[in-house]
């Protein structure tokens, strides 16, 4: 018969172990340094947090509210979405370095063309940068439209809580 003690040796041994097994690994694009990532495992241990759609704040108070004016271009909604996300992660006791999935959808600006160019430059102020190395895997969706025909952008995403 084993005694307590060694079970609870064993129990301790198993668990810690399991713990320092417990990480997140991000794959890279090989040969590619594109900010997002080829995969991304997650530890059967780790909770994941699903973070609803967010769209943008008003970007320019001076604007005619409720206009396109008023949330500005798409690299200012991307910033602002971003912004709005990282907030609602710290509430959560996490940060953007602990989002492991993003999925984008993007309207058609003025000139009826997705402005991708306009999301990346807003994107890559959040992910692989010298302070928040990690990325995301990501996905990238052209729209029809969104709730507020003046929104360009709006992102959901996926953390975990290791």
């Amino acid at each position: 018969m084993i005694s307590r003690t060694l079970l609870s040796a064993l129990a301790a041994t198993i668990v810690l172990g399991n713990a320092a097994q417990a990480e997140v690994l991000r794959h890279a694009i090989p040969g590619s340094d594109f900010p997002i990532s080829r995969a991304v495992e997650i530890p059967a241990d780790a909770t994941l947090v699903y973070l609803s759609g967010v769209v943008p704040g008003v970007t320019n108070t001076d604007a005619e509210p409720n206009t396109a004016e008023a949330f500005g271009d798409t690299e200012a909604q991307t910033i602002s979405v971003l912004e709005r996300i990282s907030d609602t992660l710290t509430d959560l006791d996490l940060s953007m370095s602990d989002v492991v999935k993003m999925q984008v959808y993007l309207v058609a600006d003025e000139s009826g063309q997705m402005d991708f160019g306009g999301f990346m430059s807003g994107y890559v102020q959040y992910f692989g940068t010298e302070e928040q190395p990690e990325l995301p895997t990501r996905s990238v969706f052209e729209v029809a439209g969104l709730a507020n025909p003046n929104w360009l952008v709006e992102i959901e995403v996926v953390a975990v809580r290791p």
